[in-house]
């Protein structure tokens, strides 16, 4: 497992690209301690408080690209449930400290991807985006 990356995946990557094209300036995998839980969302508007997550298919799940595993089930089936029920904790926590997240699946689009982040920037509203 030593060859999954946690950061620099390639659809964040070129999200993190196309925002920084466009003149959007972020930190990158920037380590947030909000109470008990710390995350290190893809990239973090510090300014703004906006947190965005770009998450694999496979490794949180997606109803429409994820798959089960079917060899270990045993092992695969709780690590990827953990994983689903850890975004929704981190989500609820970055939301009760004033964050707004966004969370969008690697097979989305990049220019909806863009609209979806630059949407969340330029409204400063504090609902969650996901965009899954």
């Amino acid at each position: 497992m030593r060859a999954n990356r946690r950061s620099e995946t390639k659809p964040e990557v070129t999200l993190r690209k196309a925002l920084h094209r466009m003149g959007y300036r972020y930190r990158k995998d920037f380590r947030l301690d909000v109470g008990a839980i710390k995350v290190r969302p893809d990239i973090v508007f510090t300014a703004r408080k906006v947190a965005v997550f770009v998450d694999g298919c496979f490794w949180h799940a997606c109803p429409d690209h994820g798959r089960q595993p079917t060899t270990n089930e045993w092992y695969w089936d709780p690590k990827l449930r953990k994983n689903v029920e850890r975004d929704h904790r981190v989500n609820e926590a970055l939301h009760t400290a004033g964050w707004q997240v966004v969370r969008l699946w690697e097979h989305v689009e990049l220019a909806t991807a863009v609209a979806i982040v630059v949407e969340a920037l330029d409204t400063g509203s504090e609902h969650m985006s996901d965009a899954r």
